[in-house]
């Protein structure tokens, strides 16, 4: 399994983890900042969402663990935050509460990043 993992890593994860980081990050952020009236409904409470959403960003960039992901996590961080500022204007709600698991999922997405890359012994 550790054979395959490390394959898989270094074949479709590695050279893209960037662009996916990126990627993930416009998707958080434009349904973040779209109307709340015009989401689509989707299983899960709005705090898993934002629980999931924020572990998954940050997995991306724990798993390769460049030298400067502790940056990265506290931009990730800062967004939130002003994401959270921004959706008054734009038909949301701010709650901190949001900013909050937003937070913690950047916290777990690191640990289970860390975690999966010591599995796989990149």
């Amino acid at each position: 399994m550790k054979f395959f993992c490390c394959k898989s890593y270094d074949l479709f994860f590695k050279p893209y983890w960037k662009i996916l980081t990126v990627f993930a990050l416009l998707v958080i952020t434009t349904l973040s900042l779209w109307p709340a009236d015009q989401l689509p409904n989707v299983v899960g409470g709005d705090k898993l969402h934002h629980l999931v959403a924020y572990m998954g960003l940050m997995c991306l960039v724990a798993l390769p663990k460049p030298k400067y992901w502790l940056w990265l996590a506290v931009l990730f961080i800062a967004w939130s935050g002003a994401i959270e500022l921004i959706q008054p204007s734009v038909n949301r709600y701010a709650e901190w509460l949001d900013f909050g698991v937003n937070t913690l999922g950047i916290v777990l997405g690191s640990v289970l990043g860390f975690w999966l890359r010591k599995q796989c012994t990149l």
